[in-house]
């Protein structure tokens, strides 16, 4: 296995064109009747290569952030959206994305790596984005305390990842008190970075190195907000939910 790894990543190049163009095509055709005939060309021009990018990923983060290897197969978000809450009723994503969560917590309980392909844009994103309600009281208590340490890591990603994202409060919560230092961050309910980056980086031989450099970039701050969920042993966060807030 070691060695097949090794070789995906030698070979990753991009995405093919034909990996592409399926995804395009099936924004203008996102209805099952299109889809199905056509599934093996889902699984063997976007899927595959997913598992491939992937596989090259894991052998770099073996190096810098061994916690967050995945099994590709399983990393892999679905195809097939859930339509049940959503007003639009088209059955399929038209990206391929991933999640990388930290080994110790549960899928999506926790900060971890995402990332997206499409024809229209690479999408990157680290970070805390759904905590429940026991996870955001650890974080903000984490956060009270070691606020300057926060600010540092915040600072030095900005350039590669842009500013700290997620929804927030309008008042401090109940508990912590309104003018401490670190009440803009306690505001906070998610605590996420996210970049968009060109679609044209999708079947470039570019596109494995901007992500290992974003990750790694990611990595300080996202252990940092795992430190203390970690000592918690936050619950998960069922996966198709997860998936309607996501996409």
């Amino acid at each position: 296995m070691q060695a097949s790894t090794k070789m995906s990543r030698a070979k990753f190049g991009g995405f093919p064109a034909a990996g592409m163009k399926f995804l395009r095509d099936l924004a203008k055709n996102n209805d099952r009747d299109w889809f199905q005939p056509r599934k093996d060309t889902f699984d063997e021009q976007v899927k595959a290569p997913m598992i491939e990018l992937l596989e090259g990923i894991n052998v770099e983060l073996k190096k810098f952030a061994p916690d967050f290897v995945c099994d590709p197969p399983k990393a892999i978000y679905r195809i097939y959206r859930d339509t049940r809450f959503s007003n639009d009723k088209t059955p399929y994503k038209t990206h391929i994305a991933a999640n990388l969560p930290r080994r110790g917590l549960q899928k999506h309980a926790g900060g971890g790596f995402y990332f997206s392909v499409s024809p229209t844009a690479v999408e990157v994103a680290g970070g805390v984005y759904m905590p429940g309600p026991e996870e955001l009281l650890s974080l903000r208590m984490h956060l009270a305390v070691n606020h300057s340490e926060f600010r540092k890591l915040d600072a030095k990603i900005t350039k590669l990842m842009g500013e700290l994202q997620g929804d927030q409060l309008t008042r401090v919560p109940k508990g912590f008190h309104p003018d401490q230092p670190a009440a803009d961050l306690i505001r906070r309910k998610q605590f996420f970075y996210y970049k968009t980056l060109p679609g044209k980086l999708a079947t470039s031989p570019d596109l494995f190195g901007e992500l290992i450099t974003r990750f790694k970039a990611l990595l300080p701050v996202i252990e940092f907000l795992n430190q203390p969920l970690l000592r918690t042993k936050p619950r998960s966060v069922e996966p198709r939910k997860m998936e309607r807030l996501i996409d």
